[in-house]
């Protein structure tokens, strides 16, 4: 077998291979023979027909369907002896068989790129530093009550606390006159969204059911400005009460866990502080993987990036009822929105396993057994049990891994802090 590699990027490959006819005729004898038992032919019972009379009558389709197991195997040969991982789904570019003489086929594939690792120690990077306020604590203590509030029916809007309005919208013309196909039915509006536009609120802050309220507002799309004109009939109006928040209400949305009030406040503030401490540390990993990704440019292998998008739909497939793509999906706006950020991640996946690999990271059992023995109880599960699971899928050990790989980076790293006072300043 004659096998020409020619390299077309720092990632792709194409293979030329060529099989000669003295070189076939064995793997065809092969395929003959599973074949075979299969054939029926009048006057002959099934399987016994004679190899000779099979040849003749069925040989061409035969060694036809045979060709695609041949150049499989014929690849995964050439790649087995040159010491080559191929990555991604090989696929045949072009392919002429000649029978009784050749079979010349190619094949392109990628793999992995050549990376020369740069700086990945001594980065400069920033940590966000921020003390949950009373501030944050109230409007945390707001949103659960606003969550476990009632709804009280009413003809009209009679103070300055929240409502709900349900109410058909219809735009307008600028002469007024109802725009055809242009109507919803059935929106609702909370007085309290600070999203909703002002002269909504203003025309809506003293409507009552029945009544139809015209407004005129802007609507900005990047450098382009909307101007709506819309009649809204209010259909329902819903007087939102919010609980007092005692002890009574503590038990009750916590399902008996918090007995107190107080208890409840401490318990949020601590809730608070760890999700800080989260977005800290993501942010902080987010920035680091940053700094190295952007330092190093080279090839990003097209078959890891389709793996990566191939998960995003996957993820989107998995919250559908029918786990399915939506009908109306638009694929195009997906790989638009989506393709940067495969790419990136795919690049930090090569690098992440070039740094591993320079430092010799590994997983000890001894780190196993120590996760294992924190696990266990909380799982109820018997700690061989728990470690034959853990060695058996290696969605664990690359978990140890990063946290092995961050530890390194953020040792060696110069990490300034930055105080955040506002709770949306992340």
């Amino acid at each position: 077998m004659e096998v020409t590699i020619k390299t077309i990027s720092d990632v792709q490959r194409e293979a030329e291979f060529t099989l000669t006819n003295t070189e076939l005729q064995p793997l065809f004898d092969n395929a003959y023979r599973k074949h075979a038992p299969k054939v029926e032919l009048k006057g002959f019972r099934k399987g016994k027909v004679p190899m000779p009379m099979i040849k003749k009558m069925y040989g061409a389709a035969i060694e036809h369907d045979a060709l695609d197991d041949i150049a499989n195997n014929s690849f995964r040969s050439a790649m087995e002896e040159r010491n080559v991982e191929p990555i991604g789904r090989p696929s045949m570019v072009e392919s002429d068989f000649r029978r009784g003489e050749h079979f010349t086929f190619k094949i392109k594939y990628e793999v992995k790129p050549t990376i020369e690792l740069k700086r990945y120690k001594g980065l400069e990077v920033e940590r966000l530093v921020h003390t949950v306020g009373d501030k944050e604590i109230e409007q945390e203590l707001e949103r659960i009550r606003r969550v476990n509030a009632s709804l009280l029916g009413v003809t009209l809007v009679r103070d300055d606390g929240d409502h709900i309005i349900t109410a058909d919208l219809q735009e307008l013309a600028d002469d007024g006159m109802p725009l055809i196909g242009k109507k919803s039915k059935d929106a609702r509006f909370s007085l309290a969204d600070e999203t909703l536009a002002s002269e909504i609120r203003d025309a809506l802050k003293k409507s009552e059911v029945g009544g139809e309220y015209r407004v005129q507002f802007e609507t900005r799309q990047g450098d382009h400005v909307h101007h709506n004109h819309v009649a809204i009939s209010v259909k329902k109006i819903e007087k939102v009460e919010l609980p007092d928040v005692d002890d009574a209400f503590v038990r009750r949305v916590t399902k008996e866990k918090v007995a107190t009030k107080d208890e409840f406040l401490a318990s949020m503030q601590k809730d608070l502080e760890s999700y800080w401490a989260e977005q800290s540390e993501r942010q902080l990993q987010d920035l680091l993987v940053k700094e190295i990704v952007t330092s190093h440019e080279f090839e990003v292998p097209e078959s890891l990036v389709s793996l990566y998008m191939e998960s995003y739909l996957e993820d989107i497939k998995s919250r559908t009822k029918d786990k399915r793509l939506p009908s109306d999906f638009d694929m195009k706006r997906f790989d638009d929105a989506n393709r940067e950020y495969a790419s990136f991640q795919a690049k930090w996946g090569l690098l992440r396993e070039q740094i591993i690999e320079r430092e010799d990271l590994k997983v000890s059992e001894e780190e196993l057994e120590e996760l294992v023995a924190k696990d266990a109880p909380a799982l109820g599960i018997e700690k061989e049990q728990l470690m034959k699971y853990y060695k058996s899928t290696g969605s664990v050990s690359e978990r140890l891994l990063t946290t092995k790989l961050m530890n390194l980076l953020k040792g060696n790293a110069t990490i300034r802090e930055r105080v955040v006072e506002d709770s949306v300043a992340a």
